[in-house]
Order: structure tokens, then C-alpha cells, then sequence
């Protein structure tokens, strides 16, 4: 797979190539500029799938650069690094267009995280297949519309709003890898500790309707996500 391009602004050098750095070791493919106007004109000369901008910088700020961005590209994920708490900055950023904000000092596994959540947020969007809401997983069939899960011309078992999105996502990416941040960002909008245990507890319960067909089963992948496989 070809790694994701990602454009960070970073004024201060130290700080910047760090990141690059931890960046590039995780497959991103990372162009580093320097200040705002440098950051405007390596956008212009490439094709980029996120931008993380640092807010304050010489000759450019980071909310001057979004804009110039979004003027550009409505669609291109953005996420702001600010050494600054104040609320009126953050409602400032998500204005101009960002799609999250870090404070700085943060953990780089978190900046991690947010990056994949919505690359792949992103990339589910524009799915095709995202329309479909008839399925069929071994003996059951699931219509996510209904949210019906009828097994084996059974009576319907009534899914809840959640469970029935739950299966849909699992049931486009059968036989494959559900990541775990794309099912918290698209169901749940947000990625943290206590939504991240809400959703294990909604996988439990569509284990337990999944029971009835033993081909069915919903494998947990270490770190990553889930997979809903069907044995033959």
C-alpha cells in the first residue's frame, strides 16, 4: 500500500524533525516546512492527505495557512498543534476548517491515533459500497435499514441504532480488518478510553446473536480491531 502523505508546518526545528521523524517510522511519507508561507507553497506543488499544523509562526500563522488551504481544498484533513488552551483558539481552528486539535505537549501515540482515525474516516466516506444495507453473514441476514438480524428465516431479532451500525461495518469489511479508531470516529464520534469500552461491550452482545451459526465469529485482531469472519 502506498504510505499516506502528510504536510507538517512546524516552526521550531528540534520539535518539527522529532516528529517527522516518528512519523516517517510509522509509513508516513512526511514533507516538513518551516513557516507558513513555506508550508503554502510545498501545498501548492503536491498532493497531500493530511496537514498537521503547528498555530503559532513567523511570517504566517497556522489559521492563515488553513485557510489558504481550504480555499484550495475543501477536503484535506487538518489537525492543529497549539501551545495555547484557550477556548476561543480551539473554535477559532475548527472555524477555518480543522478536523482536530492537539495542545501541546501531547503524547505522539495519541497525534498517532487521531491521524488514522480519520484518514480512514475519510476513506470510508468515500466508499461506494457504504449505501448497501442488506446482508448476508452465514445463516443470518441483516437489513441495517430495519435493523433486523433474522436468522435462518427465524423471527427478526431488533438490533439497537449501534449494534445494527456495528454489524453493517463489520459485514463491508468481512474476511478483512475493522479498525477499532474507524468504527469509534464513524459510530460513536470519538475515540477514548470510555467509548473504546462501550463498543467492546456492543461487540459482546453481537457475539451472543451470532451464536446461532457457529461458521460466524467475531475475532478480536490485538490492537488493531476486529474481523467478522465465516468459516466454510
Amino acid at each position: 500500500m502506498e504510505a499516506k502523505k502528510i504536510l507538517l508546518v512546524e516552526d521550531d526545528p528540534n520539535f518539527g524533525s522529532v516528529l517527522r521523524d516518528y512519523l516517517s517510522l510509522n509509513d508516513f511519507e512526511v514533507t516538513l516546512a518551516k513557516n507558513g508561507m513555506e508550508g503554502f507553497e510545498k501545498f501548492k506543488k503536491d498532493t497531500y492527505d493530511l496537514c498537521i499544523l503547528d498555530v503559532m509562526m513567523p511570517y504566517k500563522d497556522g489559521y492563515t495557512l488553513a485557510r489558504e488551504i481550504r480555499e484550495r481544498n475543501t477536503e484535506v484533513p487538518i489537525i492543529f498543534l497549539t501551545a495555547k488552551t484557550l477556548k476561543e483558539d480551539v473554535l477559532k481552528g475548527y472555524k477555518v476548517g480543522a478536523d482536530d486539535y492537539l495542545n501541546k505537549p501531547f503524547d505522539s501515540e495519541v497525534l498517532l491515533m487521531k491521524i488514522k482515525a480519520i484518514i480512514q474516516r475519510k476513506a470510508s466516506e468515500t466508499k461506494p459500497d457504504s449505501t448497501i444495507f442488506e446482508f448476508t453473514i452465514g445463516k443470518f441476514h441483516l437489513n441495517s435499514k430495519l435493523r433486523f438480524l433474522t436468522f435462518d428465516n427465524q423471527e427478526p431479532i431488533k438490533l439497537s441504532p449501534k449494534e445494527s451500525e456495528l454489524l453493517k461495518m463489520l459485514a463491508l469489511h468481512e474476511n478483512d480488518l475493522m479498525p477499532r479508531e474507524l468504527a469509534l470516529t464513524k459510530i460513536w464520534r470519538d475515540d477514548n478510553y470510555f467509548t473504546s469500552r462501550s463498543m467492546d461491550v456492543y461487540i459482546a452482545k453481537l457475539r451472543k446473536y451470532l451464536k446461532l451459526d457457529e461458521r460466524v465469529e467475531i475475532l478480536n485482531i490485538h490492537g488493531e480491531g476486529f474481523r467478522l469472519v465465516i468459516n466454510s
